[in-house]
């Protein structure tokens, strides 16, 4: 019976008369559906617009597609000319809002039944064509999808004399298609790095709002199969959107939000959402503490971790150092010096937290350790940093000893030395933090901006406790070691982990800006060792009661050596952000591992192949990328299995500034490197890994 239907209808249009003031073409029909050009007057008048439409009855159990078809399908197309007695050309269509359509794990926006897509038409009356009729001549694509889809083409043809335009036939219909497209939104709309998505203004409440969901225009800037966490409050709603391929967090998300009532009444709102903060939503009294009492402690307890890890150890070997020389002294200097100490530390990392917190709102993308992108900031860290190394080896003397970074030997200044050495363990420390604060920073970057403050303060206090819990409490003073000639020994001694830090940053920057920075950089060590030596030499001369003048031209030329130093930073302050080298962009060199370039381009294509791919966010200045890649991922079981299951390795190269990369780390909630995460064959959902691997980690997760 199903395939008598499109016969019956094309014979009954022909043998019906056609009803005065018909404006709709002669039909394309299947067994799927009929598809007519209609328009909304049945006279045209040139200057006058004119509504035209592709009409498509459907078959019971069909639909077609929105202008997002959502996870699978493709959007219909209309193009429309007039010729004749008047020209124009269509624009855009004007979409109604669409329906959600679920088919098992995917999510299809759609329509069904009798729809209408309209489109506006303005006749321009042709040369020489005096009152003619105008032809419309129309071509459609469309795909109709039931248990199969089927694409569908027509070509339509209809006359509509000139005169005073009077509403067609099929008017109604074109009432009905306004009726259902979005309105524009009088609420503000913001849309948050993690995907959360706030309406706030006067209408909103739990008693108006009983449902919402959201419908992007882009296709994969949402997991749109996934749920959509509704929080209503009186003057604002949340919607929990997870992001997909294409989410930019320093983009505008343009969209539909539909609203429902109490009724089960809906209404479309068509919305653009800035990229901001979201505020978190009102609750109880009480209610949320303890959550945000447990980020708290996270931060606190990756704080802790850090005085462990590599990047700060010199630093805080040296303030372990200064506590020891100060421990037959006055408690009440040890506490001072400490909390100096813990003053730099905490203030260091606010401001660093507030830098980002910033960056972001302005609508730019700033991870934690973004500082390390800079080739300048390298480059001044490692000078610093071989100024304290000459320091500790005695090339010259500062303040009150290895306890302070600056001064001229009173207390205050060695104070100002400590608040100075826990800025530097900061700056130091962040390439280290993302495997043991990755969570409490991504919350923080996507938290109210108070809450992200608190985050940021727990984490420096997490640094800061242990010098601090050692020079408060008197027991613990007492069994250190007392001062001796030992300690000129192990100060000279630990000048060599900070040249190897040294080393590290010119390898950093040598893949961040190539061979010429590195030049600029040695340049600098040798002006910064030569301002060390003078000023030591000037120290010297002045314990020998030296003659004056010889003491002031060597601080003279010491303070020039350094003022050509900072001139060479301008030269560094634009690394290469882009490019074919190493992994994804001038950094990390591409090894024997078989890694390649990352794209979220190369991702998406992989994935509808179906193939299995393996990503790894990296950074040169990461130094737990970089030991899991040597410990894990270049492990020769894991290339084995990456080659005999055909896993396509992707490496990311976060050494510079690279918004597609960091895109992408905000689409999943990350912060920072390293993150990995491995797509299984078949198009499956990605699956992140822990931040700390090992060879049978990785095993275990690819055979998952």
């Amino acid at each position: 019976m199903s395939r008598l239907w499109p016969v019956f209808l094309l014979a009954l249009a022909a043998l019906s008369p056609r009803p005065a003031g018909a404006a709709e073409s002669a039909p394309v029909t299947s067994a799927r559906d009929v598809a007519t050009l209609v328009t909304d007057t049945d006279r045209y008048r040139p200057g006058v617009p004119l509504h035209v439409g592709l009409r498509l009855r459907l078959q019971p159990g069909w639909h077609t597609y929105w202008i997002n078809p959502g996870d699978a399908g493709e959007a219909p197309t209309l193009d429309v000319r007039g010729e004749s007695g008047a020209t124009g050309r269509s624009g855009a269509i004007a979409w109604p809002v669409p329906e959600r359509l679920r088919d098992g794990p995917l999510m299809s926006y759609a329509y069904t039944g009798d729809v209408l897509l309209p489109a506006e038409l303005r006749p321009v009356a042709a040369a020489g064509a005096g009152d003619g009729a105008m032809v419309l001549k129309a071509t459609a694509d469309w795909l109709v999808c039931a248990a199969v889809c089927v694409p569908e083409h027509g070509v339509f043809t209809l006359s509509l004399p000139t005169g005073d335009p009077a509403p067609s036939a099929e008017a109604p219909l074109f009432a009905r298609a306004a009726a259902g497209l979005p309105t524009a939104s009088p609420f503000a709309a913001t849309i948050a790095p993690d995907g959360t998505l706030a309406l706030s203004g006067e209408g909103l409440s739990p008693d108006t709002v009983r449902d919402a969901w959201f419908m992007p225009v882009t296709s994969g800037a949402i997991d749109q199969d996934a749920a959509q966490a509704l929080s209503v409050h009186d003057g604002g709603l949340t919607l929990a959107l997870k992001p997909g391929d294409a989410f930019h967090s320093a983009a505008t998300l343009d969209g539909v939000v539909v609203l429902k009532d109490a009724g089960g009444q809906t209404r479309g709102l068509s919305v653009s959402a800035r990229p901001g903060t979201v505020a978190a939503m009102p609750a109880a009294p009480g209610a949320g503490v303890a959550g945000l009492g447990r980020i708290l402690l996270l931060a606190f307890a990756g704080g802790l971790v850090l005085n462990l890890m590599p990047c700060v150890f010199p630093v805080l070997v040296m303030k372990a150092m200064a506590l020891t020389r100060l421990a037959g002294g006055r408690a009440s200097a040890r506490l001072a010096g400490a909390g100096a100490y813990t003053a730099g530390v905490v203030g260091a990392f606010a401001a660093l937290g507030g830098i980002i917190l910033a960056v972001r709102a302005a609508g730019d993308v700033a991870g934690w350790g973004f500082q390390f992108q800079s080739a300048a900031f390298v480059a001044a860290i490692c000078w610093l940093l071989f100024a304290v190394a000459l320091n500790l080896l005695g090339v010259f003397g500062m303040g009150n000893g290895i306890a302070s970074l600056g001064g001229a030997g009173t207390v205050r200044a060695g104070y100002l030395g400590d608040a100075m050495t826990g800025v530097l363990a900061v700056l130091v420390a962040t390439p280290c933090t993302a495997p043991f604060m990755g969570a409490a920073i991504a919350g923080a970057l996507s938290a109210p901006a108070p809450v992200a403050m608190l985050v940021f303060v727990a984490m420096g206090a997490g640094l800061a406790a242990p010098y601090l819990v050692l020079a408060g409490v008197p027991g613990l003073a007492r069994h250190l070691p007392r001062p001796g000639p030992w300690m000129d020994i192990l100060r000279q001694g630990l000048a060599f982990p900070v040249l190897g830090t040294c080393v590290w940053l010119l390898w950093v920057l040598a893949l961040q800006a190539g061979a010429g920075a590195v030049a600029v950089l040695g340049t600098g060590l040798v002006l910064v060792g030569l301002a060390a030596w003078l000023t030591g030499l000037a120290q010297a001369m002045a314990m020998r009661d030296a003659p004056a003048r010889r003491i002031r031209l060597c601080r003279a030329v010491a303070l020039a050596a350094l003022g050509i130093v900072l001139a060479l930073l301008p030269g560094l302050g634009q690394p290469v952000t882009g490019g074919d080298g190493g992994a994804n962009g001038g950094g990390l060199p591409l090894r024997a591992d078989g890694a390649e370039p990352f794209s979220t381009a190369r991702l998406a294509a992989l994935r509808a192949q179906g193939r299995p791919v393996f990503v790894d966010m990296t950074a040169a200045w990461c130094i737990s990328c970089l030991v899991n890649e040597r410990v894990a991922l270049s492990s020769a079981p894991v290339q084995a299995a990456f080659h005999d299951r055909g896993i396509v390795y992707m490496k990311g190269d976060w050494t510079n500034r690279n918004a597609e990369i960091s895109a992408f780390l905000d689409a999943h909630g990350r912060a920072g490197v390293p993150f990995y995460l491995y797509y299984p064959a078949g198009g499956g959902e990605g699956r992140p890994l822990p931040q700390i691997l090992t060879t049978g980690l990785v095993l275990d997760a690819l055979k998952s």
